[in-house]
């Protein structure tokens, strides 16, 4: 029989599954504020419509719950056959009706958030592959899904914005991105120090072998718009304590 509840009994996972539920739920209501029409209209993410991006939410929760049932099982599902796959399974579904893409999103969304439920403690520690071929264990596909129901809510374009999300989410998306950044290198002489965190203290990442890094300077919510490509409003940028007129382009994330 089928849990009614989470069967994981740890605190931290329980508290991450609650913040990923309640990021779709704030993903729902930004998508059922638009009116079918309203979808046809164009996103924040350049080339996609609120079709695409509403497409890709209802097809990553399917991908993610391959994983989880890989986990479950030991039979290998991985997310998609390849990229491209996942490409052109996002462009089918923006074709889509406006209520049969409605239903990709809500029943997906319910269909992921039963595997994790039933999924028993001892899983939640199996291995797993990303679609970037990372491995990881099964708690990881947690923070993916709430990554990008969070910030794909702003993406739809119709009114949501970073302060929406909460710290902690932007505290550990900033930190992802920050790493990123540096396992690849881009980081080099840049400094980023963001305000308003959870502890009252500052968020602080790179600079440190530069002696006069270009740093960027902001509200927590400020910054990581402007790390995810999304706009600089709200930052400045100096370096030898002057301020650029312009505020450079933040580095490539994904």
């Amino acid at each position: 029989m089928a849990a009614r509840a989470d069967r994981t009994t740890d605190p931290a996972l329980l508290q991450s599954l609650l913040q990923a539920r309640r990021g779709t739920a704030f993903f729902a209501r930004k998508l059922n504020e638009l009116t079918d029409a309203d979808l046809d209209g164009a996103s924040l993410l350049p080339g996609w419509t609120r079709r695409h991006i509403t497409a890709h939410i209802g097809y990553n929760a399917r991908a993610i719950a391959r994983l989880v049932e890989w986990a479950a099982t030991g039979v290998e599902t991985p997310m998609y056959s390849s990229p491209e796959a996942r490409n052109q399974e996002i462009n089918f579904g923006a074709t889509l009706s406006p209520i049969a893409l409605r239903n990709l999103f809500d029943h997906s969304a319910v269909h992921l958030s039963v595997e994790w439920r039933d999924l028993p403690e001892e899983a939640w520690h199996h291995e797993v592959r990303t679609a970037q071929g990372r491995v990881v264990p099964a708690s990881e596909t947690v923070w993916m899904r709430t990554r990008e129901v969070w910030v794909h809510a702003i993406d739809l374009n119709n009114g949501a914005t970073f302060i929406d999300i909460p710290t902690s989410v932007l505290e550990r998306l900033l930190t992802d991105i920050t790493g990123t950044w540096h396992t690849r290198g881009t980081d080099t002489g840049l400094r980023i120090n963001a305000t308003g965190t959870t502890t009252g203290t500052d968020l602080a990442f790179g600079g440190t072998n530069t002696a006069d890094p270009t740093i960027i300077t902001g509200p927590l919510p400020a910054v990581v718009q402007w790390a995810t490509g999304r706009g600089h409003s709200g930052v400045t940028a100096t370096r030898n304590r002057d301020v650029l007129e312009e505020v450079p382009a933040a580095p490539r994330w994904i």
